[in-house]
């Protein structure tokens, strides 16, 4: 059975998009833990990060730099953190998310809630700047 992440790649699911290739997908976490809390995934479906042939794991942080550095330009932060948890999703994935500080990339603490407005706004604004 296909997992949430593919369903979201084929459109069976809708999602905020931030950039795709042919091998990658990145679109904003839908329970941020900061704005322009983003998922980087490759497009294959291979449960944990560290099974994925070595091509595809180069091409996965070059593409999820290439992502980082267009929220840094859009939401204002200290640096963009990179989390690799992979225990929520049965697919392979990257966080990235905008810090102030440490805590800022704490899964314990409450996420943010916001409207489909602005998720929509801070998702045109990285993308717009990743392109």
């Amino acid at each position: 059975m296909a997992s949430i992440f593919t369903k979201i790649i084929n459109g069976e699911i809708p999602s905020y998009k931030i950039a795709e290739d042919e091998n990658y997908y990145a679109f904003l976490d839908i329970n941020p833990l900061a704005k322009g809390h983003t998922l980087v995934i490759p497009k294959i479906e291979v449960d944990y990060l560290f099974d994925l042939d070595d091509d595809t794991l180069k091409g996965l942080t070059a593409f999820s730099k290439r992502v980082a550095k267009a929220i840094d330009k859009v939401i204002e932060c200290k640096r963009v953190g990179v989390v690799v948890l992979g225990l929520e999703v049965p697919h392979a994935h990257i966080h990235l998310i905008p810090l102030n500080s440490e805590s800022d990339a704490c899964f314990s603490k409450p996420k943010l809630k916001l409207e489909q407005e602005e998720f929509q706004e801070i998702a045109e604004k990285i993308k717009a700047v990743f392109e």
